[in-house]
């Protein structure tokens, strides 16, 4: 086993905080540590996607250290969740689905180096997305290379719920090689660095 995953949480409420804290204390893998302090993740909790909230997503990011950030609200559209991982979110959860048990999960998909959203915000964000394209015709201006095939959404939508690539591959019924090989294409053909920077490309820019 490899060294315990350092991990703070940070709330404007102090009663959500500690009940994050909870969660998480009797996981073994995990340290608990302050703010202030060097951490793997972030796990930061929101009331509400608002400006004032997103400073602290952001604040949170920042500093030497810079953690991975997972981010748990009340709620989210589609256009805040958009926010949050601008805001430099890798995970996202509405407060109502955690547990332990997919707290943790989310956590450990974050501190490596992958992303993980709700899939009914990932297809909330593929028509957002849509409208904007609609809206702006540079955006649909930009030809086929431009955006995702199916085949390419559907490899993204389940990296974005924080699946492993056997799981993709058994579930789309392709080989593993065949779903490494579309997430590297992706990452090559918009100059992408890994997994976790394509699924937050995407979301941002409405592919998904």
């Amino acid at each position: 086993m490899g060294s315990p995953l350092s991990l703070c949480v940070v709330a404007l409420d102090p009663l959500l905080e500690a009940g994050a804290v909870s969660a998480l204390s009797g996981v073994p893998d995990f340290t608990l540590v302050k703010p202030e302090e060097e951490a793997d993740v972030a796990v930061v909790i929101l009331d509400r996607v608002d400006r004032r909230e997103l400073d602290l997503v952001a604040s949170a990011g920042a500093g030497p250290h810079r953690p991975a950030l997972v981010v748990i609200a009340s709620d989210m559209s589609p256009g805040e969740a958009a926010d949050a991982i601008g805001a430099g979110a890798r995970g996202l959860l509405r407060r109502h689905e955690v547990d332990a048990d997919r707290l943790a999960r989310t956590v450990r998909t974050v501190a490596g180096g992958d992303c993980t959203v709700p899939p009914d915000l990932i297809d909330g964000l593929l028509d957002r997305g849509a409208e904007e394209a609609d809206a702006y015709p540079a955006v649909r201006g930009r030809g086929p290379d431009w955006g995702l095939d199916e085949r390419e959404r559907a490899v993204l939508r389940m990296v974005a719920d924080g699946r492993e690539t056997d799981e993709i591959a058994r579930e789309l019924c392709y080989s593993p090689r065949t779903v490494t090989t579309v997430v590297r294409d992706i990452t090559q053909r918009f100059r992408l660095r890994n997994r976790a920077h394509a699924v937050a490309y995407a979301l941002r820019t409405g592919l998904l």
